[in-house]
């Protein structure tokens, strides 16, 4: 019915050891992102990790306005981060699913 049972589950596994090789090497790819005035930088990895914070002095004074910079930048950059990780992590799965009728759901 399903042809040869082994040779798919060779593929599942071939296709979950691409999908943490992929994951394994987004730690390594990098976002930067910085505020509209420049004041503050971060670095994230594609897996959503912050690697690095840079705040310019001139902002330190204002809590408020360092706050409000901190919070849109971050998720600037881990928006970013999420669709490099979905796309990188899908292509690394497609590439490694076998082929079973109406099961296209890597379209």
């Amino acid at each position: 019915m399903f042809g040869d049972i082994s040779g798919m589950m060779g593929k599942l596994k071939n296709a979950q050891q691409k999908v943490e090789e992929t994951k394994k090497r987004l730690n390594t790819v990098l976002i930067d992102e910085s505020a509209a005035n420049g004041t503050i930088k971060v670095t994230v990895t594609a897996n959503r990790e912050i690697r690095a914070i840079s705040i310019d002095e001139s902002i330190l004074e204002d809590k408020e306005e360092l706050e409000d910079y901190l919070i849109l930048t971050l998720n600037k950059a881990l928006k970013r981060a999420g669709e490099i990780n979905e796309q990188e992590l899908a292509v690394a799965a497609k590439a490694g699913m076998p082929n079973i009728p109406g099961m296209d759901m890597f379209k």
